[in-house]
């Protein structure tokens, strides 16, 4: 009886829930989702191992990692230093004169 952990009839009847649960409308956009999904973590692993591969190249040979590397971007600019506290302090009144 536990020869396999997924038989087909499993997955059959795992399909006929979830078909019951979303409905057949919402199936396929879920799937284009999915689909979405997948495609941008394959295009984001790529880049990772593409920014990885310059790095390893230049640890292996740090002569011309100088040369081969592309230009640096300039630095972000750094905000403005804050301005320093200045003590505030309330003008006097002057007392109102009663001339009668």
């Amino acid at each position: 009886m536990l020869r396999n952990g997924l038989e087909p009839w499993h997955l059959l009847v795992v399909l006929a829930v979830v078909v019951l649960l979303f409905g057949s409308k919402k199936l396929p956009e879920m799937a284009r989702g999915l689909g979405k999904s997948m495609r941008i973590l394959k295009a984001e692993t790529k880049a990772l191992r593409e920014d990885d591969a310059p790095a390893a190249d230049a640890a292996a040979a740090p002569g011309t990692a100088q040369s081969t590397a592309a230009p640096q971007q300039p630095a972000a600019p750094q905000p403005p230093a804050a301005v320093a506290p200045t003590n505030i302090t309330k003008a006097t009144e002057t007392p109102r004169s009663t001339t009668a």
